[in-house]
């Protein structure tokens, strides 16, 4: 098989397994894009509002927005940063990382069900594949 066929089922796979678990992302509460700028100061430790509109892709107006909607929520905090007091900095509170580990063991628990479907040799070649594919994203 071509490596393109295989990056191509890896992108539906992907595609379909995150449809597949989305709907555990309701019960957070928060909309997607709140969801998704809270994830990435949450489990990426604290960021620029700069950094985050980078990392979610987004214009710089919208992801502040998001920011004062998720500050609003007690969710983020802005913090002085520590070598330049002009730089705010982004982080997740206590009850925003609540709210990310919530979120994550829900989705985590819907892919359990699926893999509990497969026999040991699968979820074992599943796990390989994880670790490579871990490797390939790192070199």
């Amino acid at each position: 098989m071509a490596l393109e066929d295989v990056a191509d089922q890896l992108h539906s796979l992907a595609i379909h397994l995150l449809r597949r678990v989305r709907p555990a992302d309701a019960a957070t509460g928060i909309s997607a894009a709140r969801l998704s700028a809270l994830s990435v100061i949450g489990f990426g430790g604290p960021c620029t509002v700069s950094e985050l509109a980078a990392a979610e892709q987004v214009a710089i107006p919208t992801i502040s927005k998001i920011v004062a909607a998720l500050v609003g929520d007690g969710l983020v905090t802005r913090l002085p940063d520590a070598q330049d007091r002009r730089v705010v900095r982004l982080a997740a509170t206590a009850a925003g990382m609540a709210r990310l580990r919530a979120g994550r063991a829900r989705r985590i628990a819907q892919i359990v069900t699926l893999l509990e479907r497969l026999p040991p040799e699968e979820i074992q070649a599943v796990q390989t594949a994880v670790a490579a594919i871990n490797r390939a994203l790192v070199e």
